[in-house]
């Protein structure tokens, strides 16, 4: 339902926000906690550098420093703007590198509520973006994506999202998605930001939770840098196993 005359394109507003998080380059050590229904709770470390390269290309390693059961563990992911992200990820218990294919974008991020398609920005192509209900107002823009097709829907898992930024910033606040039931199954939510040179921001805190499950997961940066000197080799696949 358009709401206003005034609105700018669903897809010029995804496209938009995409850019503000894309830095020259940034390093950062991750926090992952992942809450059971139960209550019990398991927490990693990580260290993420990213780099940003021509044609719109954003470059990020991540390796997983604690606990000892994950440690060593090591992913390289090239967040493509106009074609479909590439992701590698390193197991140090079978010394083995592989790549993530596109079916598995939708599977679990280190068994946690946020998804492998949630650690990168989507295609823009992957996707129909609309306005909805009362984008526009409230200083909130809120924008409903539906995936091209049935292969795209299951490479992502999910039948929609729909996305609320703020209008004045671009930045997003909350997510949620739904399944191929038309249910909501998934929430994430920005909880802070950190400010970037030029407007840009990192999402500094967000909570991913599963309200069918019970689930909860969570992520925030620490000791932020931005715009640090990274040489190029450290996004190659060979630098995975080191």
């Amino acid at each position: 339902m358009q709401v206003s005359g005034q609105q700018q394109d669903a897809g010029q507003i995804m496209s938009k926000s995409r850019e503000l998080t894309l830095t020259n380059s940034l390093s950062a050590t991750l926090s992952l906690s992942i809450t059971e229904k139960n209550g019990s709770v398991r927490n990693r470390t990580i260290s993420m550098t990213s780099k940003s390269f021509p044609e719109g290309v954003e470059k990020r390693f991540i390796k997983f420093l604690n606990p000892a059961d994950v440690r060593g563990t090591a992913m390289l992911i090239f967040d493509n703007k106009n074609s479909a992200d590439e992701m590698w990820i390193y197991l140090p218990a079978l010394k083995k590198t592989r790549r993530i294919v596109s079916s598995e974008k939708g599977k679990s991020f280190m068994s946690s509520e946020f998804s492998n398609a949630d650690m990168s920005s989507p295609s823009l192509s992957d996707f129909t973006n609309k306005h909805i209900g009362s984008s526009g107002k409230d200083n909130q823009w809120v924008i409903e994506s539906i995936p091209v097709s049935q292969d795209k829907a299951a490479e992502y898992g999910y039948s929609r999202k729909i996305t609320w930024f703020s209008m004045d910033k671009c930045q997003v606040n909350k997510m949620e998605f739904y399944n191929f039931d038309n249910e909501l199954f998934k929430i994430i939510e920005i909880k802070s930001v950190h400010p970037l040179p030029e407007g840009k921001y990192l999402i500094q805190e967000m909570t991913a939770s599963n309200v069918l499950t019970g689930r909860k997961s969570a992520i925030s940066f620490t000791n932020i840098y931005d715009n640090p000197k990274i040489d190029d080799s450290v996004f190659t696949v060979q630098n995975l196993e080191r």
